[in-house]
């Protein structure tokens, strides 16, 4: 029986260990796409053992039916040659180690990247005459079967170039998603050239595709009219926190901080600590549910799927931009929160959750998932690369008390730059986003041109400012719109 050893190995790359290859299974939760690659093990003639095999038995057929027992003797060589053949191709065992680099580990949506393969003999007797082809997801494109070069024997401790033999090639996922990649397959011919055999070897590995990120203009801050609530409540409870917080100046402190009142009176130079202090905070609210309007009225999810990449990117742009300002944002999900196990809890183990978290939406009782810095980037990106449209989650009335906002907690019980990006929202959503709205400072509202009429009306009635799209609009052109647009009102104001 076929056994295979696996080990995981960290970062980027994983080795798989294969002593008699055997057919490795891919697992499919909910957010990868499907393999369709034929991944089995195969044994067939070739064409030569074709004609073999086509020429024996009509051979064999005419030597039947005219008595000739010579011809009988030629047809049972023709037929047996390419049998003997396809027994050696498949009882002849192979013992390699193989190992799948992709550089970058991640790759944004249309860009490329490169998968590395290296194969490494680990038997006494060289391997001639192999083929390899790569397997993957819908979605990425492998090459064609191709010849691999003569690996020699293993040499026993150390690894050589001599029997190790490494294959590369670019990979240019449009979509975001999680592609399987792998199992490599491995195939034979035997010495005539009669059969071939091929052999899945090694373990799939997940290559993660993240949205696009569209550069935005600006620096977060004046389209947000500020730094963050805390920010502001610390300039607001004290003018002279300056004063009072300044510390002397340590490497590594920018100049822009420098309390210069402060370094005059102190005779050294003095640094305003408040800066450090202040978290400047901003609140990303994405619609992933199916359509508020569902399939029977022809705007579900079949209809939105452009949108919603769409969508997708156009947060996952706002929210980089944001923390590349600084911010501290906040991911909600109107739908079932997919995000939370990107959730990062100091101290917290995972005994210890919820087990009902991330069953609903950020807005019915789900806190919102926090990133910072550029790690949150990264994170951010690649739980992105694996959030779907999901049904609408069950209706949960959790309100917090002042204002009539939606639950979370405290976690969405302070007023904070808020921006959402929404495609089609049901009613429960819609009055959802109105009641949050007290609770937005300012209050943008990226909606595509697939959300109901009447949603669109009832949040401009609330005083979201909304920024029209379709499945075409720019990113950055939709982000300085809302800067326009934000301008006005503040003027009107």
């Amino acid at each position: 029986m076929s056994s295979m050893n696996v080990t995981r190995g960290t970062g980027s790359q994983e080795r798989s260990r294969v002593v008699l290859s055997s057919a490795a299974s891919v697992a499919d939760p909910a957010f990868v796409t499907r393999a369709t690659s034929r991944t089995g093990r195969l044994a067939r003639p070739t064409l030569r053992g074709g004609l073999f095999l086509g020429v024996g038995g009509a051979v064999l057929i005419g030597a039947w039916a005219f008595d000739i027992r010579d011809l009988i003797f030629v047809a049972g060589v023709l037929l047996l040659v390419p049998l003997v053949a396809l027994g050696y191709v498949i009882v002849h065992p192979l013992r390699v180690a193989v190992s799948r680099v992709f550089r970058p580990a991640t790759v944004s949506a249309g860009l490329g990247a490169t998968v590395t393969i290296q194969i490494h003999n680990l038997a006494q007797t060289p391997l001639v005459g192999l083929r390899w082809r790569d397997t993957a997801a819908s979605g990425v494109t492998v090459p064609a079967t191709q010849a691999l070069r003569a690996l020699g024997p293993a040499r026993p401790g150390r690894q050589t170039t001599a029997d190790t033999a490494v294959v590369s090639y670019d990979v240019s996922p449009p979509r975001r998603g999680v592609y399987p990649v792998g199992p490599l397959m491995l195939g034979r011919v035997d010495p005539f050239g009669l059969a071939y055999s091929e052999w899945p070897v090694g373990a799939p590995h997940d290559l993660t595709v993240t949205p696009r990120v569209t550069p935005l203009p600006g620096n977060g801050v004046s389209i947000t009219r500020g730094e963050g609530s805390r920010h502001e409540r610390l300039r607001h409870l004290n003018n002279d926190s300056d004063e009072l917080i300044a510390r002397e100046y340590r490497p590594g402190d920018p100049m822009r901080r420098v309390n210069w009142p402060a370094t005059a009176r102190h005779g050294e130079i003095m640094v305003r600590q408040e800066e450090q202090r202040s978290h400047p905070e901003a609140r990303v609210v994405l619609d992933t549910t199916r359509g508020g309007r569902g399939p029977d009225a022809g705007r579900g999810y079949a209809a939105n799927s452009a949108e919603f990449e769409h969508a997708i990117e156009l947060a996952a742009s706002i929210a980089v931009h944001l923390l590349d300002g600084g911010f501290r944002v906040d991911i909600v999900e109107l739908g079932p929160c997919q995000l939370v196990a990107a959730r990062s809890r100091p101290g917290d183990s995972a005994g210890s959750h919820d087990p009902d978290e991330g069953r609903h939406g950020g807005l019915r009782g789900d806190d919102p998932v926090s990133f910072t810095g550029p790690e949150g980037a990264r994170a951010l990106l690649d739980a992105l690369a694996q959030v779907v449209p999901l049904e609408q989650a069950a209706r949960v009335d959790a309100w917090s008390g002042d204002g009539g906002a939606p639950g979370g907690g405290s976690a969405l019980g302070r007023q904070i730059p808020t921006f959402a990006v929404l495609v089609d929202t049901g009613e429960a959503d819609t009055a959802d986003l109105v009641a949050l709205r007290s609770l937005c400072q300012p209050a943008v509202a990226f909606v595509f041109d697939t959300m109901p009429g009447r949603a669109v009306e009832r949040l401009d009635d609330a005083g979201w400012q909304s920024v029209h799209l379709t499945r075409a609009s720019g990113i950055a052109e939709a982000w300085l719109q809302a800067g326009q647009q934000g301008g006005e009102r503040r003027g009107q104001d």
